[in-house]
């Protein structure tokens, strides 16, 4: 708990504000993962024809299959990167809970797309709770395509105490 201290603000995190991180690449996104995604989370209904069935999205608006919205292709990763733990007091353990996300999304993802990732701080600001002095800390992810398009925008808020 962090009630003996003034701020849970250090200057490295206050450096970090704002600064995006080094971009990542996923493997080529492949229409197998595409369908099995669809049907991992339709399930137990069928999903719709333009994740899985080829014919069926070359006929859509799309004119070929696409991903869903909430497709991740960095979800089986074979080596996972390291952690990047936000900055706090030295020698303080602090509990973290989720406080939130909000995903905004641009193109559709395809079957050959790589996609690339960045993510920063985005903002953070203290408030006294319960337990004690409590972070809260935006962190957003960026994710475009091979061709630079924005593919999605994720704001995961984290709430430190």
């Amino acid at each position: 708990m962090a009630k003996d201290i003034d701020t849970l603000i250090v200057p490295a995190l206050r450096k970090k504000k704002g600064c995006w991180g080094d971009m990542r690449h996923s493997p080529p996104v492949s229409a197998s993962d595409i369908r099995k995604w669809a049907i991992a989370t339709y399930w137990p209904t069928t999903p719709p024809a333009v994740f899985w069935d080829e014919a069926a999205a070359a006929a859509s608006r799309w004119r070929g299959l696409i991903a869903p919205p909430d497709f991740n292709p960095f979800a089986w990763p074979v080596h996972r990167p390291a952690a990047n733990p936000l900055p706090v007091p030295k020698g303080l353990k602090l509990t973290g809970i989720n406080g939130g996300q909000v995903e905004n999304y641009g193109v559709p993802q395809r079957p050959g797309d790589i996609i690339a990732e960045r993510m920063r701080v985005k903002d953070f600001h203290e408030r006294e709770g319960r337990f004690g002095l409590m972070l809260h800390v935006a962190l957003e992810a960026e994710w475009t395509n091979q061709g630079g398009d924005f593919v999605r925008r994720r704001v995961l808020t984290s709430i430190l105490y």
